[in-house]
């Protein structure tokens, strides 16, 4: 049911970043009936949704590119009853991913699990009964827990009362809390390949899949079970569509007016101060991430040190490069694997820097979107998993990775992939950090590490300070387009409820 668009005037409240998160709180908050203002360091809306144009007509996505959980973003609309259709569409991707192999298989990761798990019978001989099994699984873990340690502040008491926390429970024999990733996997599947397939969605929250709990082998539920898709004019059209709506709802953006310190007096906030002025507001939302907001944002009060410290998530390496010229075999997602991925892991989480062969993922929007890049040519968002930055050199790694990540494509594609390089930017885990506010430019906060991860991430309010909250990749319940939004969720029915 929509809210009444007719709610009372509630306390003013200030949302410290525009990044999806914040975006979403904002539109959340206003069809409440709360004033709100967001303030951002940056010329635009975004954060790491952010878009990005290249001289001779190429453009490309900033940061995310794999969309998951459209209702979510839907349900936004919904809430003040707009037809998401109006502002927002999209469409399943089939197929979903295209791997490359080291050893020069190639294989479809389909939409329907049926034809995915014939695929991978026919190309690498595992039973389409054991893929279907496994997913069919995961699909479970997923269902079961979801509704508690995704869409419920892990920090308040009343959560553990609920039905969900029961049905959760009941699945803990089936979640893998003393195993990890690769062990599931390795014991599901005796192809190499396909545990390494599985293994990889173990960076969609930039965690180590030698190290994260077996419970997140529930992640490939969401493409293969409930599936990806694609979003009319790429990944920027979300954050664009929720900004309109939230303009609409009567908030204001203040860009490029970075928020200096949060106010207190006692235990309460009571504004923000920038460079330009100091605001009055009863409620702060941070969507800044969670070490800098208290660093510099609150450099009086106490900081959770614990949670501070926890490591942190892997970063990215991003390369943008506009192509001249079609490679047919390739989708919108493609995977192109190394020869040693226990290597690359061991590299981002113990040694700090990256692997000589790491695996290269690739993402071309000019396919769905003709406009993105110029007719004959693609636009490539040419990413490697990287360590969070933390004084390495970066230049060196820079230039290390591109020659490793030409040759691994080059290899697999049977072309030369440099000479038709016509435009390029890199974006490295220093450049993420800057533009972003995320420390070190670790993309999804803490790691997924440990078992107890989920518990470990900062909550969605202060303990401390009354009305302070957090929203974003970098809090409960983690990184990606999907949780950010549930962030919001979460924080919008702390503040309402």
């Amino acid at each position: 049911m929509p809210l009444s668009k007719t709610a009372a005037p509630k306390q003013a409240t200030a949302i410290i970043g525009a990044g999806i998160g914040g975006i979403a709180t904002a539109v959340r908050l206003a069809a409440h009936g709360h004033r709100v203002t967001v303030f951002e360091a940056q010329e635009s809306f975004g954060g790491k949704m952010h878009q990005l144009e290249l001289p001779g007509g190429y453009r490309f996505d900033g940061g995310p590119s794999l969309f998951t959980l459209p209702h979510l973003v839907d349900e936004l609309f919904q809430l003040v009853g707009r037809n998401p259709q109006d502002y927002f569409r999209y469409q399943r991707l089939d197929p979903i991913t295209q791997y490359f192999f080291a050893d020069g298989i190639r294989l479809t990761a389909w939409a329907d699990e049926g034809r995915f798990a014939q695929e991978v019978e026919e190309k690498l001989g595992v039973p389409a009964t054991e893929v279907l099994r496994f997913l069919r699984r995961s699909g479970q873990a997923y269902e079961a827990t979801a509704g508690t340690f995704l869409q419920k502040s892990l920090h308040k008491a009343a959560t553990y009362l609920s039905p969900e926390v029961l049905k959760a429970l009941t699945s803990l024999p089936q979640l893998g809390l003393t195993s990890t990733m690769h062990q599931r996997h390795a014991a599901a599947f005796s192809d190499p390949r396909l545990v390494q397939l599985f293994d990889r969605f173990a960076t969609y929250n930039g965690s180590d899949p030698y190290q994260a709990p077996a419970t997140l082998s529930l992640i490939p539920h969401l493409e293969h079970g409930l599936g990806a898709y694609y979003p009319e004019g790429g990944i920027y059209a979300i954050a664009q569509s929720l900004v309109r709506l939230a303009e609409e709802l009567g908030v204001q953006f203040r860009y490029q007016e970075p928020v200096l310190e949060i106010l207190t007096a006692a235990d309460r906030v009571t504004g923000v101060r920038t460079a330009q002025d100091v605001y009055d507001f009863g409620l702060v939302v941070s969507n800044m991430d969670v070490v800098p907001t208290y660093r510099h944002l609150l450099p009086r009060q106490p900081a959770p040190e614990r949670t501070l410290r926890q490591p942190r998530s892997s970063s990215a390496l991003i390369f943008y490069w506009g192509i001249a010229r079609r490679f047919p075999e390739l989708g919108v997602h493609n995977i192109f694997f190394s020869e040693d991925y226990k290597r690359e892991f061991e590299a981002i989480f113990q040694e700090k820097t990256i692997a000589d062969d790491p695996t290269v993922y690739v993402n071309i929007t000019s396919g769905h979107t003709p406009t993105d890049a110029p007719p004959g040519h693609e636009n490539w968002f040419v990413m490697v998993n990287v360590p969070h930055d933390q004084g390495q050199d970066w230049a060196a790694l820079v230039q290390h990775t591109r020659q490793a990540v030409l040759r691994r494509v080059s290899r697999a594609l049977g072309t030369e992939v440099g000479p038709l390089i016509q435009a390029e930017h890199v974006w490295d885990p220093p450049g993420i950090a800057t533009r972003t506010s995320s420390f070190g430019g670790a993309l999804y906060g803490s790691s997924s590490n440990n078992t107890l991860a989920a518990f470990l991430r900062h909550p969605n309010f202060s303990g401390q300070l009354e009305g302070l909250y957090f929203c974003g990749g970098s809090v409960h319940p983690g990184g990606g387009i999907p949780l950010c939004l549930l962030s919001a969720r979460i924080v919008s029915d702390l503040i309402n409820n």
